[in-house]
């Protein structure tokens, strides 16, 4: 599975904020500007940024409508994906500036952040839709985790989010049952 530069930038942004909602692996991680800084400096969003509480606010009511995707399959993430691209009345355009080579941007750099993060993440989710890689949109396999994230592996065998220690954790209780199967 190959997806362009882009594509992969908004799916990892789009998974980074799913995964500051509240309940899923702990508390709400975006609460403060200081927290939407710290966001936007892992997953860099050009145009207009206020870094109010107004667009902490939008950023934050986004989330849930993002995190649909992960509770659907391919066929029913199309009309979320297409209602989430209309509501942000997207325009895709070719635009290439600073150190990125050509790409899509489909909302005006004068566009709210949560339209801009919102739009970008459906263009994204278009992508894997149309390549037929929806089976790679997964929840963490850990007991206690609901984090989400999408397999990039090349054999898709991942079954573990990056945002905590799951895969390590999960390993060191499989290891501790079978030690204890066999000393009993």
């Amino acid at each position: 599975m190959v997806f362009i530069n882009d594509t992969r930038q908004a799916l990892d942004a789009a998974v980074h904020l799913v995964n500051t909602l509240p309940g899923y692996d702990g508390e709400d991680t975006l609460q403060t500007a200081d927290d939407l800084g710290a966001y936007l400096m892992v997953n860099p969003y050009t145009g207009t940024i206020r870094r109010d509480a107004t667009e902490i606010a939008a950023v934050r009511a986004i989330r849930p409508r993002l995190r649909q995707l992960w509770d659907v399959d391919r066929e029913s993430a199309v009309p979320l994906v297409n209602e989430m691209l209309r509501d942000g009345q997207a325009l895709p355009q070719l635009s290439k500036h600073d150190d990125f080579d050509w790409h899509i941007h489909a909302t005006p750099d004068d566009a709210s952040l949560a339209t801009r993060i919102l739009v970008e993440a459906a263009m994204a989710f278009v992508d894997v839709i149309r390549s037929d890689e929806y089976d790679r949109v997964r929840v963490c396999d850990a007991d206690d985790c609901e984090s989400v994230y999408v397999d990039f592996s090349r054999n898709g065998s991942k079954r573990y989010c990056d945002t905590g220690n799951c895969g390590n954790r999960m390993n060191v209780n499989a290891y501790r049952e079978r030690k204890a199967r066999r000393t009993a």
